[in-house]
C-alpha cells in the first residue's frame, strides 16, 4: 500500500509555470514507477507524464511535450510535474498515481491515486 499526496496547484495566468508535487508514503518508493494524469470537467482523465523507478526513463504526451517535465527524488519520495508555458486548455484536476508496471501511459495500470490538485489556467 502507497499514499499519494498532491500539492502546488493553483490559479496561474497563461504562459505562467506551475511546479506540482507528490509524496509518497508507506511502501518503498523505488518499488513503483509514478504517472501525473489529469482531468477537465467533463472530460476522461487522461495520461499527462510517466517517469520509471530509477528515474531514467521518462514519457509524455502529446499535448505537454516540450513544456512539462517529470523529475522524481527518490530519497524524498517525492515526484514533480513541473509545467511551464500553461495553456487555458491545461487548466484540470492533476492526480498523481503508482504502478507496479514499468513505464506505462494507461490509467487502468496504475495501483495508487492520490486526491488530485487542482490547477486553473486563466487565459
Amino acid at each position: 500500500q502507497v499514499q499519494l499526496v498532491e500539492s502546488g496547484g493553483g490559479l496561474v495566468q497563461a504562459g505562467g509555470s506551475l511546479r506540482l508535487s507528490c509524496a509518497a508514503s508507506g511502501r518503498t518508493f523505488t518499488s513503483y514507477a509514478m504517472g501525473w494524469f489529469r482531468q477537465a470537467p467533463g472530460k476522461e482523465r487522461e495520461f499527462v507524464a510517466c517517469i520509471s523507478r530509477s528515474g531514467g526513463l521518462k514519457q509524455y504526451a502529446d499535448s505537454v511535450k516540450g513544456r512539462f517535465t517529470i523529475s522524481r527524488d527518490n530519497a524524498k519520495n517525492t515526484v514533480y510535474l513541473q509545467m511551464n508555458r500553461l495553456k487555458p486548455e491545461d487548466t484540470a484536476v492533476y492526480y498523481c498515481a503508482a504502478t507496479v508496471g514499468v513505464l506505462v501511459t494507461s490509467k487502468s495500470e496504475y495501483n495508487y491515486w492520490g486526491q488530485g490538485t487542482q490547477v486553473t489556467v486563466s487565459s
